[in-house]
């Protein structure tokens, strides 16, 4: 029998960073040139740790009331002192984006948002080969990185629709691209290929209604899914969630970026 080798090693987990301020270090954080988002409320899901933190760390200083969503209010509230900190606006909006009733007892919050960045996403099936990929994680994985993604967008669409105003930003990865599809972690390729594909028809849907809808690959980054190994520290990954997040009226809509370029579906 031929060794099946995954295309590459499992990652191990990464200690969660403490969100700080801009420093020289970081070059200043988010980027001078993006624009102002003040009046804009947001919500990151997922944002109690790695990229998530740092997006909403990112719209706080760019002027946006961030609702940092998270499942444990414990996690979400130490974001949200971490951004009060620097006297920005910040709550947490306890949410787990795969519980029907979670989304329910939230209704009222997400029809304010004009800015969703649909981070939240679970890589269960590390490693693994998707010949032996269990059946439940499988579609433990589609509820929460896909399905999940769509039932917050279906609830927040209408205000944003409303308003004439609204920015989505699914965070996918290039193990969703079809262009670059491989073996191993089916469940989250799959996942994030189904992302992709809702990402085109919602913007679709949503077009000329001021509402921009696009998908973001941000590279190997230095979180717990992405590990120790990543040379990406989540500030330089969300640089392009941030671009995409306060995109001008003109900006593109129904792309997939990677370091604010078109990335290959």
């Amino acid at each position: 029998m031929r060794p099946r080798t995954p295309p590459s090693p499992v990652r191990p987990v990464d200690p969660v960073t403490p969100l700080t301020p801009a420093s020289p270090k970081l070059g200043g954080f988010p980027d001078a040139s993006l624009p102002r988002a003040d009046g804009r409320v947001a919500l990151v899901t997922g944002a109690n740790r790695g990229l998530g933190r740092a997006v909403a760390l990112g719209l706080a200083r760019l002027g946006a009331r961030v609702l940092v969503g998270a499942r444990e209010r414990a996690a979400g509230d130490a974001v949200v002192s971490a951004i009060r900190a620097e006297d920005l606006l910040a709550e947490t909006l306890v949410l787990d984006i795969s519980d029907e009733q979670h989304l329910e007892r939230a209704s009222g919050a997400l029809g304010s948002i004009d800015v969703l960045v649909n981070n939240a996403a679970i890589l269960p099936d590390q490693g693994v080969p998707g010949l032996e990929v269990p059946l439940a994680m499988l579609r433990r994985t589609f509820e929460v990185n896909t399905v999940g993604a769509i039932a917050l967008v279906q609830r927040v669409a209408p205000g944003m629709r409303a308003r004439g105003y609204g920015r989505i930003v699914n965070v996918s990865s290039d193990w969703g691209s079809l262009a670059m599809m491989a073996s191993h972690q089916l469940a989250y390729r799959v996942s994030k290929a189904a992302l992709n594909a809702a990402t085109r028809v919602l913007a679709d849907e949503l077009r000329g209604f001021g509402v921009l809808v696009n998908a973001v690959h941000p590279g190997w980054v230095r979180t717990d899914m992405g590990g120790v190994g990543a040379q990406r520290e989540p500030e330089a990954a969300a640089d392009t969630v941030l671009w995409l997040a306060t995109l001008p009226a003109d900006g593109p809509t129904d792309g997939f970026f990677n370091d604010r370029r078109a990335h290959a579906w």
